[in-house]
């Protein structure tokens, strides 16, 4: 009876425990999830180049493609993207020599957020992390905080060079 009894006092302090850590995880409204992605589009057709930016973001200069594009985006600006075998197309507008290799040693994150303006209008931000490490199969993980405004409005998650021109952003 006494260790039936030990037994139950342990099984309530532990669900005691677990209930205390997951309130404390929830309730931390800086690491609630804004975005979570597990496909991303690579740039190509009319969005290669400058001439069709996006939310000012322009296109690189050659069709991309990619295998695999991941990540999210906390509420507290912390920002998550895994991406693999992001490299340049198969496609003719690529010179054969460059086809299926990622010629770029770094990539940056960019979120993307529609805002209100002080004017009241629509108007969108775009906050950039430091450039991560990319390797020539078109590997990298972006792992940073940002200052995001207060109001992030349908964020966009693109992957661009050090200039700025977009390879990957979310979507499918």
């Amino acid at each position: 009876m006494r260790k039936l009894f030990v037994i139950a006092i342990g099984l309530v302090v532990t669900s005691l425990a677990l209930t205390i850590q997951l309130r404390a995880q929830t309730s931390d409204p800086a690491g609630a999830a804004v975005l979570e992605f597990k496909t991303m589009v690579t740039v190509r057709g009319p969005f290669v180049g400058a001439d069709n930016p996006i939310r000012g973001v322009p296109g690189g200069g050659l069709p991309w493609t990619i295998t695999d594009g991941r990540g999210s985006l906390k509420a507290g600006g912390k920002l998550e993207v895994h991406v693999k075998g992001l490299v340049l197309a198969d496609d003719p507008a690529v010179p054969a020599n460059l086809r299926l290799t990622n010629p770029i040693p770094f990539f940056r994150g960019v979120v993307s957020c529609q805002i209100i303006n002080g004017s009241g209008n629509p108007d969108f931000v775009n906050v950039s992390t430091a450039a991560y490490p990319a390797d020539p199969s078109g590997n990298a993980d972006i792992e940073e905080t940002l200052a995001l405004p207060s109001e992030c409005f349908a964020p966009i998650i693109f992957v661009t060079s050090s200039g700025g021109s977009w390879f990957a952003m979310t979507g499918r």
